[in-house]
């Protein structure tokens, strides 16, 4: 668990995944008052869901140091950045991946890769099959996993 200190304040940063929400939860907890300030929710699946930052209600107002902040944003950045990166392709290798993550809910055995991996060269361009394949299942196409 990721901590920073600041001003005598200790924050911590949780990061969950939540199977029904097909999303990343970073939670900025302010250790001291033992409650959570603010939580990211990066959905990993869906390229129409954007990410978003809450403020817990319950908690109530806090002061959150600028850079604290700061540090919060940029773990939720590289969370978007590793969970979303595919999202940014073009519109028709998404459409792709999302089929094939769906399908296969991100993990493939040896005896199905051949066949896919032989579909997707048949119908998608040689130079995007590399990152078709590991944003759908974290592989190279020699089958390695990354």
């Amino acid at each position: 668990m990721p901590l920073i200190s600041h001003e005598g304040a200790d924050y911590a940063l949780q990061i969950l995944y939540s199977v029904p929400d097909d999303a990343w939860y970073l939670e900025l907890d302010h250790v001291a008052g033992d409650r959570t300030v603010l939580t990211a929710v990066v959905p990993d699946e869906d390229p129409a869901r954007e990410p978003t930052v809450c403020v817990d209600p319950v908690s109530g107002h806090h002061h959150i140091p600028y850079d604290v902040m700061r540090w919060f944003m940029e773990h939720v950045e590289e969370e978007i950045r590793t969970s979303r990166g595919w999202m940014r392709l073009r519109p028709e290798l998404v459409e792709i991946i999302r089929e094939l993550r769906e399908e296969y809910l991100g993990v493939i055995d040896d005896e199905r890769f051949g066949p896919v991996l032989a579909e997707l060269r048949a119908s998608v361009p040689a130079e995007d099959v590399p990152a078709v394949l590991e944003a759908a299942f974290g592989r190279s196409a020699d089958g390695s996993v990354r």
